[in-house]
């Protein structure tokens, strides 16, 4: 999917929602655990109640490929029902991959060839040559790790230049800037510190912008259209345990589209208020 694809995908729900589906067998309802496979019928009956009011999904990788082989073959379902669905909506493997050039590669044939994602999240600290074979596919996304929504952000995300007083994720957002167009590069800002991300929109303007932390986190969906909003949108926001966990029993689903509902409703007015639709 390219740029114009999501931004008219965004338009035509009227919300700039990404669900993760962190599906831990641990925590899904219990009534699941006599099928075949929980997990993929658990993501399965989200998918279902949630679609229509998401622009994307974003499986986060360790909660699948912590169960070995087993866990592979959910996702691959996941995603092909995904696809089934809608084949729009634009699927992110939250993977965090970075390493040396010749294993990257193998990492961007693993997740845009081998199982056909649209985007993946990558780590910056090696460089440019830990991201560039990701960035040789047409129509997918590397989401470049800038400013994250964890505790330890604090640890180097702020650390700055002695000479130019620029913090380290501002000089990954100019890297990345450099190494990727607005047409194929995403980066991660965290929504609990959403007043920061007018500072991000000045490094980069019209890049697409993934935000984690609204919801379970505590970050405020108002605060973040309001500092990370562009003219064509540019966020996609996160939203995870808040929607997926807020149910554990067999009504698991109907209460998972009433919360997709509300945030997409408040997307909604979020995006009139600034004229995109």
């Amino acid at each position: 999917m390219n740029y114009i694809k999501l931004f008219e995908k965004i338009k035509e729900k009227s919300s700039f929602l990404c669900i993760g589906l962190d599906s831990d067998p641990l925590k899904i309802p219990e009534h699941l655990n006599d099928l075949e496979d929980p997990v993929f019928e658990f993501n399965k009956q989200i998918i279902d109640s949630t679609h229509q009011y998401t622009v994307a999904y974003k499986p986060n990788i360790a909660f699948y490929e912590s169960r070995g082989v087993d866990g592979w073959i959910s996702l691959q379902k996941t995603l092909d029902y995904i696809r089934e669905v809608d084949d729009e909506i634009f699927v992110i493997a939250d993977a965090k991959r970075g390493d040396i050039g010749n294993t990257s590669k193998m990492y961007a044939r693993t997740f845009f060839e081998t199982m056909d994602f649209d985007a993946l999240t990558v780590a910056p600290y090696m460089g440019v040559d830990s991201v560039e074979p990701f960035l040789q596919y047409d129509d997918k996304w590397v989401i470049l790790l800038a400013l994250t929504s964890n505790r330890g952000a604090d640890d180097f995300q702020f650390l700055k230049d002695s000479n130019s007083g620029e913090s380290l994720f501002e000089r990954v957002l100019a890297k990345g800037k450099e190494w990727g167009s607005k047409d194929q590069m995403m980066f991660v800002a965290g929504a609990t510190r959403a007043e920061m991300l007018a500072d991000i929109r000045n490094i980069i303007p019209d890049h697409f912008l993934l935000v984690p932390g609204v919801g379970a986190q505590g970050g405020s969906l108002k605060e973040v259209a309001r500092y990370g909003m562009n003219d064509k949108c540019g966020l996609l926001v996160n939203s995870s345990r808040a929607i997926i966990f807020a149910d554990n029993g067999e009504n698991f689903a109907a209460v998972a589209k009433e919360k997709t509902k509300e945030l997409q409703m408040e997307m909604k007015l979020y995006l009139t208020e600034k004229g995109i639709i």
